[in-house]
């Protein structure tokens, strides 16, 4: 402490140069970077994202290099974030981890600076040869230090504060890239070597990892969390207690450098530089990023960068930027370090996917389909390359998981093309009084009822054929040709009709005329009036058509043949009640609500009764007895290409039979029908046991539901 800014009593003295606000600053930037740097690397648990935590970082190496005295022992810019938990027992590095100096201007400028640095260190004249550098990825991880003896895996060590880490050994041995025993002769490896490296977890590994921890919540399971990135999963899964919990959370590994090395056999080291080092250890049993490449001078460096860069999002796994390194060993010595960095290695970051902003407000957005979608409104902030003012929250059950608010502070990820969405709130600055977020119970488009599913996490709109957000998906969906049938009516023509206000509801397509048709792009007279022809074929259709047509929710065409069947008009379906839909086969308790609720809003009776006006017409009759059927209570699942059937038309038999046709395999389900180049489907029906049938096998079964027929 500078006790001259004191007096003797203690209080401050004026101060008209400013350094008394510096030396405030800097013990204020003290406490704020050395609070985030023990939740990030001690607790796993990081309240600001990387981009925050680096510029209070810059803010007081800056104010440090301009006041040198504000440099003291304890300053985060002269020590290793981290420290090592209680519950560990502690152990020294013989050769420190330190970290590297970050290069935070994303441009091709960045590596430029770090080159021009290097032959400047090295007093290197303008036309001396260019240095040869490794490029490597900036994995977003968690350091590592293994300790092999002999070959055999003895210790293996967090980062820690850089001085003494954590071990971890029990839980690193449960990852299977890490080998136990090196794969090279006892007599060619030092009795002693720590190879350093990155543990971290897959995207792939991670996903499927919060998915199992969602579930564990949704049965009751206590002390249970998602995970906010890779990154968190991967920290938390290495300093467990119990090693079985890190072996459920599938973990990976990175070599990329070696901490203490004692005899090698007759002093030969087996490789020459930094790249060659990076073999030996893929030559030993370590995985090494393949991306690694040996580059010359800045240019090769600039290379690198923007190729990663593009590649970035591709990755299976998380990283923030790349690694340059000296690939010259004596260069290295040479060059040496300063302070906590070596001065032969640098880390060039990309721009941030994750910053800090702020929640204006939270509104709810009505796809297509009708999915209702809380989007939050975000003072506008730079982040993954673009500026970002809208995040989603995906659904009610997501925004109260993570606590969104309006006002609150939050974090925001943006990678490549996919949607920015809130991470986590900083609830440290929360504004007081500030409402959680409830889902709104009516759709804010067109009024109509909100409705959600019991095992759903969204709610839908249920005013399909009236809300204005679903007109295009509800047009597509009648058209088709399944449904009602227009031919000629896509998805093209369809977003110049609603979009040029020619239709607004179903009733509308038949309304149109020949002049309006043809003002339309690329629309000829010609295809125009074969619009009309082909609306006014679709007028003579069948009831389970024109149900299908609806596009009520839950009611796919094998549902509405059952409901024209079952009430033989369409008034008696109109005016069912919820018990007596429930008298239908194959409509359960969510099916009965959706149609109920469908046809008790006002707008959509209207739009039946305008769609009858305008000439829709079907054969009625009195409700029919349900033949007994051959296959009722099965459900098949068909993949691959039969020889002669086609799919639809091995769905329609089916159906016909009275069987259920599914999308996907599961326990209930009862036969697979499997042609050429089933996939995944097969696999899965193999792996449960499921009956398999190939054409052969469904005919036989259809005919003769006693016999199992032939199977693939």
């Amino acid at each position: 402490m500078n006790l001259d800014l004191f007096s003797d009593s203690g209080q401050e003295k004026a101060d008209p140069s400013g350094v008394n606000q510096n030396f405030l600053r800097a013990k204020q930037l003290h406490q704020l970077l050395h609070h985030h740097a023990h939740c990030y690397y001690t607790l796993d648990a990081p309240e600001v994202p990387d981009a925050e935590y680096d510029r209070l970082f810059r803010e007081l190496q800056t104010l440090e290099a301009e006041n040198p005295t504000l440099k003291t022992t304890d300053s985060p810019t002269q020590r290793v974030g981290g420290e090592v938990l209680p519950e560990f027992q502690t152990v020294r590095h013989q050769v420190p981890m330190l970290s590297i100096r970050t290069e935070t201007d994303n441009e091709s400028s960045g590596a430029s600076a770090f080159d021009a640095r290097v032959r400047r260190e090295l007093n290197l004249p303008e036309d001396a040869p260019d240095i040869e550098y490794v490029a490597e990825l900036k994995f977003d991880g968690l350091a590592m230090s293994l300790r092999y003896e002999h070959g055999i895996l003895v210790q293996a060590a967090t980062r820690g504060d850089g001085e003494y880490g954590e071990v971890v050994t029990h839980n690193i041995r449960t990852i299977g890239q890490i080998p136990l025993q090196l794969t090279a002769t006892t007599n060619s490896l030092p009795e002693v070597l720590e190879v350093r490296g990155e543990v971290y977890m897959r995207r792939d590994d991670f996903d499927a990892l919060n998915t199992r921890q969602l579930a564990k919540i949704a049965e009751g399971e206590k002390g249970e969390k998602t995970f906010v990135n890779p990154r968190n999963a991967a920290a938390g899964a290495v300093r467990q207690l119990d090693s079985n919990i890190a072996a459920q959370r599938p973990l990976s590994f990175f070599a990329y450098g070696l901490g203490e090395v004692l005899r090698w056999p007759g002093h030969a080291v087996p490789f020459k530089n930094h790249f060659d080092l990076l073999q030996t250890l893929r030559a030993w049993g370590f995985p090494v990023a393949i991306q690694t490449q040996c580059v010359k001078g800045a240019a090769g460096l600039i290379g690198f960068h923007e190729l990663i860069a593009l590649e970035r999002d591709a990755l299976p796994y998380d990283i923030d930027g790349v690694v340059y390194k000296v690939n010259d060993l004596s260069l290295q010595n040479q060059l040496g370090f300063v302070t906590r960095e070596p001065r032969w290695a640098v880390a060039h970051k990309f721009p941030a996917q994750e910053e800090l902003t702020t929640v204006q407000a939270i509104d709810v957005q009505v796809g297509r389909t009708g999915k209702l979608t809380p989007v939050a409104k975000l003072a506008p902030v730079f982040v993954g390359g673009v500026t970002v003012t809208n995040a989603t929250l995906h659904n009610e059950d997501e925004a109260r998981r993570k606590d969104v608010r309006v006002g609150d502070t939050v974090i925001v990820r943006r990678a490549g093309d996919v949607i920015p969405e809130v991470v986590g709130v900083v609830i440290d600055k929360r504004v007081e009084g500030a409402e959680i977020f409830t889902m709104p119970r009516i759709c804010p488009v067109c009024g109509s009822a909100a409705l959600r599913d019991e095992d759903e996490a969204d709610y839908r709109c249920s005013g399909g054929l009236f809300c204005s957000s679903q007109r295009k998906q509800a047009f597509l969906h009648f058209a088709q040709r399944r449904a009602v049938e227009v031919d000629g009516l896509g998805e093209k023509l369809i977003d110049q009709l609603v979009d040029s206000g020619l239709v607004s509801t179903l009733p509308d397509l038949y309304k149109i005329g020949l002049t309006a048709l043809v003002q339309l792009d690329r629309m000829a007279e010609k295809s125009a009036v074969n619009i009309l022809k082909a609306l006014e074929v679709s007028k003579h259709t069948t009831l389970p058509r024109f149900i299908y047509g609806l596009g009520i929710r839950h009611v796919g065409e094998a549902t509405a043949k059952e409901l024209a069947r079952h009430f033989g008009t369409l008034d008696g379906l109109i005016e069912a009640t919820e018990e007596e839909l429930l008298q239908v086969a194959d409509v359960g308790p969510i099916v009965a609500q959706s149609v109920r609720t469908f046809f008790q809003q006002a707008h959509h009776q209207e739009i039946v009764a305008q769609l009858r006006a305008c000439g829709l017409r079907w054969e009625e009759g009195p409700p029919a007895e349900r033949a007994p059927q051959l296959l009722t209570g099965k459900t098949f699942v068909l993949t691959g290409t039969l020889p002669n059937l086609s799919r639809e038309d091995a769905k329609v038999m089916l159906e016909a039979a009275g069987a259920k046709v599914a999308g996907s395999v599961s326990q209930k389900t009862s036969y697979v029908v499997a042609g050429e180049e089933a996939g995944s489907k097969l696999e899965k029906a193999l792996a449960l046991g499921i009956p398999v049938l190939d054409e052969a096998g469904l005919l036989a079964l259809i005919h003769d539901p006693l016999k199992e027929g032939a199977s693939t």
